[in-house]
C-alpha cells in the first residue's frame, strides 16, 4: 500500500511540481492550502491555482482555515518584534507553528504518513536520527528558514525538490502544462504584499507609531525619526537627515523610542546571543566549531558556538559581521548539515 502524503500547496510552481514528483514516485497525494489571512486577490488566486493543479493531477484537495492561529502566532509576533526594536522573519515563525506543526496535525487526522512542501532542502536519516541538509542547488537553498523542525517533524516531512534546480522545476511544470509554470516567485511577506510594513503595523494596531529622536552612541540628539518601526539596523536610505557623510541605523532603543545612528564601522560585531535555540543534532558539545549565518541571503561564516543553556547559545564569529539584527535568526551549519538555530537577542 502506497504511503499517503499531504502536499502543502501555495499555488506556486514549486509546491505544484513537488506534488507531481511524489505522485510519479508512487505516493498517494492529497493537496492542501493553508488559509492564513483575510485578503481578497492574492490569497484567493493562490487557492485557485493550487486547486487547478490538484485537479489536473487527480488529487483530492483541502483548504485548512488557519487564520486565527496565523494572526496569533505570526502576525502578532511580527508586530511585537518591530515594536520592540527588532526585525522579524515571519516565514520562520509560520514554518514552526503552522506549516510543520498544524499542517502535520491535520495530516495525521487524515491518516497521512507525511507532509510535503516545495522547499529547497533535504532530509537524511543516519542511525535513526533525522538531519536537515542544504539543497543541492545552493542558490535556492532554504534550509535557513527550516531550523525549527523537530525530530518528529523531520521524520514525517518530504522535500521532493531537494535535488533539483529552479530551472529544472520550471521545465517540469511547463512539460506538465501547469498554469503556474512561469509564475513569479513571491518576494514579499505574504500578508504585506506591497512591502509597506510600517503602514501594515499601524493599520493593524489602529494607531500611528510615534516619532522620536535620532541619537548617536553617546545619546546626543541628531534629529527626529518618523516612528521606530520604519527603520532597521544597517539602513542608510530614507533617514531624511543630512550629515555631509553616510550615516546608518546602528541600533534601535524601543524603551527610549530612539533610533541610534552612526558610521558603517559601528555596524560590525563578532558576538551575538541566540535564544529559543533549536538543536538539530543529538547531544551537541558545549563548544562547537561551525559555520553561521545571520540573514537568509548571506554566505555562512566561520564561527564558534557556545552553549549557555538548553535553548540559549553564544555565537562568536572569526571575523566581525555587519548589521547583526535583533529578531532575525542565527543558523549554524557543519558542512551541508543544519545543526541548529535561534532568534538573535
Amino acid at each position: 500500500m502506497s504511503k499517503k502524503v499531504i502536499v502543502a500547496m501555495s499555488g506556486g510552481v514549486d509546491s505544484s511540481v513537488a506534488a507531481y514528483l511524489l505522485i510519479k514516485e508512487g505516493y498517494s497525494c492529497t493537496g492542501a492550502t493553508m488559509r492564513l489571512y483575510e485578503q481578497e486577490g492574492s490569497e484567493s488566486n493562490s487557492i485557485r491555482d493550487a486547486k487547478n493543479v490538484a485537479e489536473r493531477l487527480g488529487m483530492d484537495y483541502y483548504v485548512f482555515d488557519f487564520r486565527n492561529e496565523f494572526k496569533e502566532k505570526v502576525i502578532e509576533n511580527f508586530v511585537k518584534t518591530y515594536e520592540a526594536g527588532g526585525t522579524p522573519n515571519p516565514c520562520i515563525v509560520c514554518n514552526r507553528y503552522l506549516k510543520f506543526k498544524m499542517m502535520l496535525d491535520e495530516a495525521e487526522k487524515l491518516f497521512a504518513d507525511y507532509v510535503a512542501t516545495g522547499h529547497y532542502a533535504r532530509i537524511s536519516c543516519e542511525n535513526g536520527w533525522y538531519y536537515l541538509k542544504k539543497a543541492a542547488d545552493c542558490d535556492k537553498d532554504q534550509s535557513y528558514v527550516l531550523y525549527s523542525l523537530t525530530q518528529h517533524q523531520l521524520k514525517h516531512t518530504l522535500f521532493p525538490l531537494g535535488e533539483y534546480t529552479k530551472s529544472q522545476i520550471r521545465e517540469i511544470a511547463s512539460e506538465q502544462g501547469f498554469l503556474n509554470a512561469n509564475k513569479k516567485d513571491s518576494q514579499d511577506i505574504c500578508f504585506v504584499p506591497d512591502g509597506d510594513y510600517a503602514s501594515f503595523i499601524e493599520s493593524y494596531r489602529g494607531k500611528v507609531c510615534p516619532s522620536g529622536d535620532f541619537i548617536d552612541k553617546d545619546g546626543n540628539v541628531l534629529g527626529r525619526h518618523n516612528g521606530i518601526i520604519r527603520y532597521t539596523v544597517g539602513q542608510r536610505k530614507g533617514l531624511r537627515i543630512a550629515f555631509g557623510k553616510p550615516v546608518y541605523v546602528v541600533d534601535k532603543l524601543a524603551d527610549k523610542n530612539a533610533v541610534v545612528l552612526g558610521d558603517n564601522d559601528e555596524l560590525f560585531t563578532r558576538e551575538l546571543i541566540a535564544s529559543d535555540f533549536n538543536w538539530l543534532i543529538p547531544d551537541p558539545d558545549s563548544e562547537i566549531k561551525c559555520l553561521a549565518k545571520v540573514r537568509y541571503n548571506m554566505k555562512e561564516q566561520p564561527a564558534t558556538a557556545y552553549k549557555i543553556s538548553a535553548d540559549k547559545v553564544k555565537i562568536v564569529f572569526d571575523v566581525s559581521q555587519r548589521a547583526v539584527t535583533k529578531g532575525q535568526s542565527a543558523v549554524l551549519y557543519i558542512g551541508d548539515t543544519v545543526i541548529g538555530g535561534g532568534i538573535i537577542d
